[in-house]
């Protein structure tokens, strides 16, 4: 099988474990993003499979017209709406997925809540300039910490927070809650408390179309001036553009964000890059060694398993007649 993996940014798949998984195909790596259906057209137009790294490439009806030799996308992780799956079912092409642990993506957050509390990167910075202390740093221990979603990442972040001698409250939906109370967190007694009384609060929800724009800039406002919103899940979490007029108001203070809406961010004029208070990293949560094996071995499983005639666990199974007639 041709197969094709674009976005590989740092040309670190070929150099995975795991890769040897695709001894026996033909593939094409790519590192490089490209947009726009043309461009993608022509990349993919020789793959019976793509293996996606998360979203950063979509795939939508107007592009599967023009691929008509495809026959699976292997996805890295869960699908996040970047893919239309019904237009895949429509043209008898399946799609699967895998999943992580979480805990790379957790440990992240952690370290950019301490980063930024300590100025971290400015200090260090600050001695390659020939400077010695310029801030006063903030300790995580004593403070109240806010987990939205008690889920796969959540709870890892939660843990790490009670180690660190926080106070740890945790918002979302029932389910999240109940599972939160259940290991002994308290839950914060409304959303508005929630904001308004938290020191940290670290964003770990899955985004849908319920999800997307979630916090609003009121929720934004409630902030205390000495807060600090933490964001390895999606931007859109976040109504466009209130994060940066929050920032801007003092309400929260700081802010730690690893992700952003379109991605990747080359320019430096990118809004949240221009303000003292915010610590930005290139969406780099999921991106460690463990984790890509693990992410990668479950893509390149499924393409062994598809080219094997054995595939059944896809998310479109209704599809799955009309591949085994297009074989």
């Amino acid at each position: 099988m041709h197969i094709a993996i674009p976005d590989d940014y740092q040309d670190c798949v070929r150099g995975l474990d795991c890769f040897s998984k695709l001894d026996a195909h033909e593939a094409r790596i790519f590192n490089d993003t490209v947009k726009g259906t043309d461009a993608l057209a022509e990349r993919f137009a020789d793959a019976d499979a793509i293996v996606l790294t998360r979203e950063r490439t979509r795939i939508d009806a107007a592009l599967l017209d023009r691929l008509p030799k495809l026959r699976l996308i292997s996805q890295t992780g869960k699908l996040a709406g970047h893919v239309d799956v019904a237009a895949c079912t429509a043209r008898g092409v399946l799609v699967a997925e895998g999943s992580g642990a979480g805990s790379a993506t957790a440990e992240l957050s952690w370290a950019l809540a301490l980063a930024s509390r300590r100025h971290l990167v400015d200090e260090a910075n600050r001695m390659r300039q020939g400077l010695w202390q310029g801030h006063v740093g903030q300790q995580l221990g004593g403070q109240r910490l806010g987990v939205w979603s008690y889920g796969r990442i959540g709870r890892q972040v939660a843990a790490y927070g009670r180690v660190f001698g926080m106070k740890v409250w945790v918002w979302g939906r029932e389910a999240s809650t109940d599972a939160a109370r259940a290991d002994g967190f308290e839950v914060a007694p409304s959303r508005e408390a929630f904001f308004a009384e938290s020191d940290v609060i670290s964003l770990h929800v899955r985004l849908t179309a319920d999800t997307h724009g979630l916090i609003t800039a009121d929720d934004l406002a409630r902030m205390k001036r000495t807060a600090l919103l933490v964001n390895t899940s999606r931007a859109e979490l976040v109504a466009k553009g209130a994060l940066e007029q929050a920032l801007r108001a003092g309400r929260p203070g700081f802010a730690a964000v690893d992700v952003y809406e379109q991605e990747p961010v080359m320019a430096r004029d990118h809004p949240l890059l221009a303000l003292p208070n915010v610590l930005c990293t290139p969406h780099i949560g999921y991106v460690e060694k463990d984790n890509y094996e693990r992410y990668f071995g479950i893509a390149f499983d499924n393409i062994n398993e598809f080219a094997e005639g054995r595939l059944v666990d896809v998310v479109n199974p209704e599809a799955l007649e009309a591949s085994r007639r297009r074989a």
